[in-house]
């Protein structure tokens, strides 16, 4: 699901036109995916544009939104916006949620709040699409796709830095 989900990612993020639900399924058939994964994927950004579609946040929106909205059949619904996070709040991570996601994954959560790249608002979709997503504990990769889909749900690219952190192999990194 997730090698489907970075290659949505890779074609569709510059504001390219999304091709609609049947016809994404189809290029995504031509491409050689299995069945199944893009079943799964499929479903998972139904669940992620639904999420995107009711939520208004400070990163606002753009074609790109549009364009993922459009390609997976979602009328315009009302948009509720989420509450500000209080400055001294903290988050409280439940069993089921550490479970799913580890100390690796949720260490890089952490660090992405920490470096404000991740508003508490877009950590909770993220958790959201993380919970719904296969895998026990997750992967770190998969986590970052799921956050890079985050982002681009909301037609906004990460800054430059930030990318790089998300689209870095870590496991091939030499230490100073």
């Amino acid at each position: 699901m997730f090698e489907v989900l970075a290659f949505v990612f890779e074609n569709y993020w510059s504001g390219d036109a999304c091709p609609k639900w049947e016809h994404l399924e189809r290029k995504l058939n031509s491409v050689g995916f299995e069945a199944q994964e893009i079943q799964d994927a499929l479903v998972w950004l139904s669940g992620l544009s639904q999420v995107t579609q009711s939520t208004q946040i400070s990163l606002g929106r753009s074609d790109a939104s549009t364009c993922q909205q459009s390609a997976l059949g979602f009328e315009d619904q009302a948009a509720a916006t989420l509450p500000v996070q209080s400055p001294g709040s903290m988050r409280v991570y439940s069993v089921p949620e550490q479970d799913h996601l580890g100390s690796e994954c949720l260490g890089f959560v952490s660090f992405l709040e920490t470096a404000n790249v991740l508003p508490a608002p877009l950590r909770e979709i993220v958790m959201d699409r993380a919970m719904a997503a296969p895998g026990d504990p997750m992967s770190l990769d998969d986590l970052k796709i799921i956050v890079l889909m985050v982002y681009w749900s909301f037609g906004k690219e990460p800054d430059a830095l930030v990318l790089d952190e998300l689209c870095d192999d870590s496991n091939h990194r030499i230490g100073h």
